[in-house]
């Protein structure tokens, strides 16, 4: 399939319709045939319902495509060859997705890694590793953009492909100071990925969205590092429900950071210590040409993040709580960016220099004034007592 310009423009006018979402799209698109007579009929179909609804002009729609383009970005509908596959299979996919970038990173076998925002140094080389071995592997890595385990992820795999999922527009990149990494990403020739308009600043419930469009692109989602209440465990949530395979890095359990992945592991996410790991069930999967059915549906109970129209009868589900809506600060002072850095983990000076931005003559400075606090082992490696 491939959309007219006409049609292109009807898609975008009825997706961004108020109380339209993923799922009361196909709705509609099935019940009416098409977008322009599912247009026409939604103000009075509404209506009957109580609250009467006027999509976006064809004006504005243009205006968002033209808009779009002079930033680079294409809007892909579903069923369109350049529409991600994997995403297509997901039951929430939506229906149109704007790209920048090179195409063939979405094309290919993918993987995606997430985790804390606030990551310790042991997460952030572990994260490193494991992400070069996937790309060398002929993976490409998949994440959102956040500060920390993202942040290293997409670092890590530009070499041999990474996307990078949005949750606001193209124009509005958030965290605001990864748009030199957007743009890095772009040039190493991957691509970033928004289902959100132009101009849209994320806002809380932006970030699951986001994460389950993470989770679609890819075989299988690692989660490196997550506390209990970590929004990355939405995105494995939501792997979960697209029938993806679930992998989690286990931590100490005197480390908050990795209460959630622990929690993962028990419930039976697959445990991850080495690149192996990952390929030893994503290779099989990759050679089969499909994603797993999900078998653990008792996590899978995702509500949607959409506050959709209620037609024919559709249950509209609960809203969903926003987690970690919002970066953690970060230390200004360099004592306290060390001790953000360090975990149970044993991790070397050479590391916790490159983590913090900091000589390691200062990093070995401030760790003689946490004597008491960390532990040293052999090679210079120290960890945090807790």
């Amino acid at each position: 399939m491939q959309l007219s310009d006409a049609q292109r423009v009807d898609w975008l006018r009825l997706i961004r319709t108020e109380g339209v979402g993923p799922r009361t799209f196909r709705t509609l698109i099935n019940r009416f045939g098409g977008a322009a007579a599912a247009l026409d009929a939604l103000p009075e179909l509404t209506r009957r319902k109580g609250k009467a609804v006027v999509p976006p002009t064809r004006a504005a729609a243009e205006a968002e495509i033209a808009g779009a383009a002079r930033l680079g970005a294409r809007l892909v509908a579903t069923g369109e060859a350049a529409y991600p596959a994997l995403l297509q299979a997901a039951d929430s996919a939506p229906p149109l997705v704007a790209v920048r970038g090179a195409a063939s990173a979405l094309a290919q076998p993918a993987v995606a890694i997430v985790g804390s925002r606030n990551a310790s140094a042991a997460g952030l080389a572990f994260t490193e590793r494991l992400a070069r071995g996937l790309g060398e592997a002929g993976l490409v890595v998949v994440s959102g953009l956040a500060r920390g385990i993202d942040a290293r992820a997409h670092k890590a795999s530009m070499p041999t492909g990474t996307v990078a999922v949005l949750a606001g527009g193209h124009d509005r990149i958030y965290p605001a100071n990864h748009a030199a990494l957007v743009e890095a990403i772009l040039e190493a020739g991957g691509a970033v990925v928004a289902e959100m308009p132009m101009g849209w600043e994320p806002r809380g419930r932006d970030f699951p969205r986001r994460n389950r469009i993470i989770s679609g692109l890819a075989y299988g989602t690692v989660v490196v590092e997550a506390a209990r209440r970590s929004g990355s465990l939405i995105t494995a949530r939501f792997a979960l429900e697209q029938g993806r395979e679930v992998f989690a890095v286990p931590g100490s359990p005197l480390d908050p950071r990795a209460e959630g992945t622990n929690d993962l592991i028990r419930q039976g996410a697959t445990l991850v210590a080495e690149v192996d790991h990952v390929l030893g069930v994503i290779a099989p999967l990759i050679e089969g040409g499909g994603a797993p059915a999900a078998d653990r549906p008792e996590l899978a109970d995702q509500p949607l993040f959409w506050d959709e129209i209620d037609i024919d009868g559709i249950t509209i589900p609960r809203p969903a709580p926003s987690l970690e809506t919002e970066d953690p600060v970060e230390p200004a002072d360099e004592r306290g960016r060390l001790v953000a850095m360090l975990s149970p983990s044993p991790i070397g000076t050479d590391e916790l220099a490159r983590a913090t931005g900091l000589s390691v003559r200062v990093v070995q400075t401030a760790l003689l004034e946490l004597d008491g606090r960390i532990e040293r082992h052999g090679s210079g490696a120290v960890s945090l007592i807790r």
